[in-house]
C-alpha cells in the first residue's frame, strides 16, 4: 500500500511523534510506502509531497512542531477541493490519507469522507483538549507544562512589586488550559471561554485577596474568555479560511479595566505560541506515538472514516464524524474545584 499523511491547523508538540510511528510501523511493520503531504490541506490540493522513509524520519522524536510544515487551508474554500484531492490521490497511486490535525483539519477529513467518499482516517491533536471524540490530545499536556512554568514565574516579580499580573493563555472556545495550569500555578482567578465572567466579580475576588493581607495576585485567562453581554466590548478580529476570528487582546482589557477599577499596578503577559513551541513532554511523546500506530494499523486494515482516540487509558477507533461532532469543554465540577482557591 502506499499512504498519505498531512499535519493541519496549529502546529503541537507530538507531531513528529506521530510521523515517525506511522512511517516505521508502515515501513517496518507492513511494508507500506508512506508520503508527507506538504503544509497540511494544501498539499493534497496542489500535490506537494515528499516521500517518508525511516532515514529521513530519523531523530525526529522530541522536535516540535512538524517536518511536513502545516497551514489553516481549508479543502473546502477552494474550486472543487475535493476532487483536486481525489485526483492527487489518484496519480500518486494512494490507498488513503491519514490526517493529523484538530477540530478544523479532521471536520473536513470527516466531510471529505462522508460526502466524497475518499479514503480518510484521523489523528486527534490540539494544545487545547477540545475535541470531543478523545479524552485527552497530545500537545496539551506540553502546553499546560510551559504555562505552569510561567505562571511560577511571574509569582516571583508580581510578589516583588506588588502587582497584579495577568496571564493570557490559549483556548478559543474550551478553557482547558487555562484552568490546569491556572490549579497548577496556584492562580487566584481563572477566566474560561465557557462562563462569560463579570468584571465586577473579579475585581471583588482581587480586593478581598488583598484586603488579606496578599498585595499581590495572579489571573489567568484564555484568549477566548469572554465578559458577560454589557458589561465590556471586545472588539472582533479578522476571520480564518474556516471562520475562526483571530483571537488576543482579553489579557490587555482586563489590564486596564482592573488597574481603573482598583488602582493596584497590574501587567499582562500573553504566552501565546510559546505554547505551540519547542520539545513535547513525556506523556505528549508516548500519546502521540502511540495514536500513529493505532493509525497505520487502522489504515492498513483499510478502517476509512475513523479515528483513534484515548478512552480512559487505552487507544480505541471512533468514528471521524462523531468525534469532532461536539467540542469538549470544561465541566462545571472541574472548574467548581479550581473556584476553591479564588481570590
Amino acid at each position: 500500500m502506499r499512504i498519505g499523511v498531512l499535519t493541519g491547523g496549529g502546529d503541537c508538540p507530538g507531531l513528529n511523534a506521530v510521523i515517525r510511528a506511522v512511517v516505521r510501523k508502515g515501513i517496518d511493520g507492513y511494508g507500506h510506502a508512506i508520503v508527507g503531504f506538504r503544509d497540511g490541506w494544501r498539499g493534497p490540493l496542489e500535490n506537494a509531497y515528499e516521500e517518508l522513509t525511516i532515514e529521513s524520519t530519523r531523530g525526529i522524536l522530541p522536535r516540535g512542531g512538524t517536518i511536513l510544515r502545516s497551514s489553516r487551508t481549508n479543502p473546502f474554500k477552494r474550486d472543487d477541493g475535493p476532487g483536486l484531492i481525489a485526483e492527487n490521490l489518484r496519480t500518486l497511486n494512494l490507498e488513503g490519507l491519514i490526517a493529523i490535525g484538530g477540530e478544523d483539519t479532521l471536520g473536513a477529513a470527516a466531510r471529505l469522507h462522508a460526502d466524497h467518499g475518499l479514503p480518510v482516517l484521523g489523528v486527534p491533536k490540539t494544545i487545547d483538549n477540545d475535541l470531543g471524540g478523545t479524552d485527552m490530545t497530545f500537545g496539551f499536556d506540553t502546553a499546560v507544562q510551559i504555562a505552569t512554568d510561567a505562571i511560577d514565574r511571574l509569582h516571583t516579580t508580581a510578589e516583588s512589586h506588588n502587582r497584579v499580573m495577568i496571564v493570557e493563555v490559549m483556548g478559543r472556545h474550551a478553557g482547558w488550559i487555562a484552568l490546569h495550569s491556572g490549579i497548577a500555578g496556584g492562580a487566584d482567578v481563572i477566566l474560561i471561554p465557557e462562563r462569560p465572567f463579570d468584571i465586577n466579580e473579579v475585581v471583588r475576588l482581587i480586593r478581598r485577596r488583598h484586603s488579606r493581607g496578599r498585595f499581590f495576585s495572579i489571573l489567568v485567562t484564555a484568549e477566548g474568555a469572554t465578559p458577560q453581554e454589557g458589561t465590556l466590548e471586545i472588539v472582533a478580529g479578522e476571520k480564518d479560511e474556516f471562520g475562526h476570528e483571530r483571537l488576543g487582546g482579553i489579557g490587555q482589557l482586563l489590564e486596564r479595566e482592573i488597574g481603573e477599577r482598583t488602582g493596584f499596578e497590574t501587567r499582562t503577559t500573553v504566552l501565546g505560541h510559546i505554547q505551540r513551541g519547542g520539545t513535547p513532554t513525556a506523556f505528549d511523546r508516548v500519546l502521540a506515538t502511540r495514536l500513529g500506530l493505532a493509525a497505520i494499523d487502522a489504515a492498513h486494515e483499510g478502517r476509512w472514516g475513523t479515528m483513534p482516540a484515548l478512552k480512559g487509558t487505552k487507544v480505541k477507533l471512533v468514528a471521524l464524524e462523531e468525534a469532532v461532532a461536539d467540542l469538549r469543554t470544561v465541566p462545571d465540577d472541574e472548574f467548581a474545584a479550581a473556584q476553591a482557591f479564588f481570590g
